[in-house]
């Protein structure tokens, strides 16, 4: 069944809009960030490895201002997607705590590790990234969300890789969500016409030029719900550093193949699960070297 995005422009004026109709004022407070898709499906970002995400044209956006007050913070959502609970809510920017709505918890969650007193504030979210789809609407939220509390209170996180562990941190802590590092530093870090090689060992990225007019990527909809907390992502991570501490090791970033002989009597999914994130580290460096010659043949 095909289901119509809505452009960005129309994300913009929603947002505007419902701002407008609900709070009765402008908004002077405008915040985005994008979602992402992953190149070519490594899946060892929490494994110290490389990943070559790309930044998409579909994001969500924040608009808002301050209202005066001093915690109280009013924030709607326009997202069809929101089933569950409300799409508006209160709370206050002094005593944060996670809770129903779950939506809001990924706002709540960035607040409480930006570590900044936060006025009281209005706010409108809107998102053309949808949810559930593996395009990483969490981070786009996230990373939403820190953008306009920098510009909401003046304060600025000190780099990229420090703004993307502090959404990493508010995934894990007011989601429960196990996730990696990547979502959260290519919704930072995305630039036009480039993929992102992440080191997700120490938080270097290089954006690699994917300019290639006669080429489009093509992002399919497997219409199954994607979840991290409720998936087989947080077991993964778990086998997988088993698998690690079997070959004695503290990073894959350091293991071989002929590590794996420290498995062999280990339970053959340990084996599998190592196996992987060694030879992925290598192939997505090979892909990263083969994207900046223009080898989309090599690539796919």
């Amino acid at each position: 069944m095909l289901s119509r995005v809505i452009s960005f422009d129309e994300v913009v004026k929603t947002s505007i809009e419902t701002f407008r109709n609900t709070f009765g004022a402008e908004p002077d407070l405008a915040a985005c960030a994008p979602g992402r898709v992953n190149l070519i499906g490594e899946h060892i970002d929490y494994n110290d490895g490389f990943v070559l995400p790309m930044a998409l044209q579909l994001g969500t956006v924040i608009v808002g201002r301050r209202n005066g007050t001093d915690t109280t913070c009013d924030v709607v959502t326009c997202s069809d997607s929101i089933k569950e609970g409300t799409k508006r809510a209160q709370f206050d920017s002094s005593t944060i705590a996670k809770g129903s709505p779950k939506w809001l918890n990924y706002v709540k969650g960035v607040m409480f590790h930006f570590r900044q007193p936060v006025p009281g504030f209005n706010a409108v979210i809107h998102t053309n990234v949808p949810v559930g789809s593996g395009l990483s609407s969490s981070a786009a939220l996230e990373v939403a969300t820190l953008a306009f509390l920098e510009q909401l209170t003046g304060k600025k996180v000190p780099s990229p890789a420090e703004g993307a562990k502090l959404c990493q941190r508010a995934e894990h802590t007011f989601a429960n969500v196990p996730c990696g590092i990547m979502d959260q530093l290519i919704a930072i870090g995305g630039r036009a016409d480039h993929a992102l090689l992440i080191d997700c060992r120490n938080l270097d990225t290089e954006p690699i030029p994917f300019d290639a007019p006669e080429l489009a990527i093509l992002i399919c909809n497997s219409n199954v719900k994607h979840e991290l907390s409720s998936s087989e992502y947080p077991i993964r991570r778990k086998q997988c550093q088993e698998a690690l501490e079997l070959m004695g090791l503290a990073s894959y970033r350091d293991a071989t193949v002929e590590h794996l002989k420290a498995l062999e009597n280990a339970n053959e999914v340990l084996v599998r699960r190592a196996r992987h994130v060694i030879t992925e580290i290598q192939r997505t460096q090979a892909a990263a070297e083969a994207l900046k010659a223009k080898n989309f043949v090599k690539v796919s």
